[in-house]
């Protein structure tokens, strides 16, 4: 897999009033396949998750984000218009389900990059409400490397 774009992901949580905001850029992928997009990146020790790969497939009509996480802590998150998913996520400490239920999804990818933009709230399963997710992710190409 070719890692030719940068990747730029701000992630906002707020909770209890207050806001929490990581960003994270990197190198990775995009692929244009079958109606959806693939953003695919591997994690770094940054994260916390170094070792893993994730891919955030995001549907053309933009009424389905999944965001899933392979390696040693799988987890897959399913943000859908509509829909309240419960999901599993592992934490590295254990796992848990989690309510995901989509606020807002849109994009702008073409098959030369572009921006997502999504926000969700999580639920711990019980309907008592968590936090409210907004994540940005801008793909941009890389210039060509000389050979």
């Amino acid at each position: 897999m070719e890692e030719n774009y940068l990747i730029t992901i701000k992630g906002t949580m707020e909770q209890d009033g207050k806001n929490d905001s990581v960003e994270l850029m990197t190198r990775g992928s995009l692929v244009h396949k079958d109606g959806s997009y693939y953003i695919i990146y591997k994690e770094t020790e940054a994260t916390g998750y170094e070792g893993c790969t994730t891919t955030v497939k995001v549907a053309e009509d933009a009424r389905k984000v999944a965001m899933l996480r392979f390696g040693k802590v799988p987890s897959q998150l399913i943000i859908e218009k509509g829909t309240r998913h419960l999901c599993h996520y592992e934490t590295g400490y254990g796992a848990i389900s989690l309510g995901v239920a989509a606020d807002v999804i849109e994009h702008e990818l073409t098959e030369t990059g572009g921006k997502l933009k999504f926000s969700y709230t999580l639920d711990s399963g019980a309907e008592n409400f968590i936090s409210r997710n907004l994540v940005d992710i801008t793909v941009a190409p890389l210039p060509a490397q000389p050979e």
